[in-house]
């Protein structure tokens, strides 16, 4: 391959051995320049002390943060994003503040707005109407640090409503903002069954950022059914030129000795 996209590693899925102010560190020492973060804090509002750690721990380590997802409730208990849920509309605008504000300081370009699940007590169309309305207002302070605004598809949620390209290309389009984009995490496209060659090219103009796991498993680069070498060509050659996330679980005792595939992958660089 004659591209060059240069890799930034997900510290909040690798290099989790190690607490977690120490991970920019170690992706550092581990030769990646770049790294990104899911929400890093417990609550949508950080402490001053709680974001200046977090901020000292980016800028120590000497990498640059290029994307952090807007807080998304309880990942671990199962959800996947407030953007959508009307009851907790305050709560998802305060964090917009705080995380943009990390954003600015740090230099980040991208934010990651997870959707939401459906919910049993409100219908679509009005969690539909509320995510509208918080996406704009992301966008809005988003775009005054010169940002944007992602939308991801997801697997593994059942009631998260986002599966396909398609579906967050549609959420992209009744907002009509050129500062959200889509976030093509080509790990959960294949797993929910989208033709990922397919939504490259209809919407490679549409992509702000990429994430990649091997499929299935979600393991590192290799140890799955994936064409990601092929893939990253066919982004490439559509057009695009950022950073690709490696959002992916080691299947080895540390992460840095699941990155020995990064050798076979030549058009992708650190």
């Amino acid at each position: 391959m004659t591209h060059v996209l240069p890799y930034t590693a997900n510290c909040s899925i690798l290099f989790t051995e190690r607490p977690l102010l120490e991970r920019p560190a170690a992706a550092k020492a581990a030769g990646f320049d770049a790294v990104e973060f899911w929400w890093p804090f417990g609550a949508a509002v950080p402490t001053d002390l709680e974001a200046d750690h977090f901020v000292r721990a980016v800028q120590d380590a000497g990498v640059q943060l290029t994307g952090l997802n807007f807080f998304a409730g309880d990942m671990p208990g199962g959800d996947r994003g407030l953007v959508s849920w009307p009851q907790r509309r305050q709560e998802f605008r305060d964090n917009i503040a705080a995380t943009v504000e990390i954003g600015a300081r740090l230099g980040t370009r991208a934010f990651n707005a997870l959707y939401g699940n459906r919910l049993g007590d409100v219908t679509p169309q009005q969690q539909d109407d509320v995510a509208v309305e918080n996406l704009a207002r992301a966008a809005a302070a988003a775009d005054a640090i010169g940002a944007i605004v992602l939308i991801e598809p997801v697997s593994g949620a059942p009631r998260y409503p986002l599966l396909t390209a398609a579906d967050a290309v549609g959420v992209i389009d009744r907002l009509g903002l050129p500062n959200i984009k889509l976030l093509a995490d080509l790990y959960h496209l294949s797993v929910n069954g989208d033709d990922v060659l397919a939504a490259i090219t209809a919407y490679g103009h549409l992509i702000g950022h990429v994430q990649i796991a091997d499929a299935p498993g979600r393991g590192e680069p290799g140890t799955g059914e994936l064409d990601l070498d092929g893939l990253l060509a066919a982004l490439a050659a559509a057009g695009y030129a950022g950073h690709v996330g490696l959002e992916y679980k080691p299947t080895t005792p540390t992460t840095e000795q699941s990155l020995g595939w990064l050798t076979t992958f030549e058009g992708v660089s650190r």
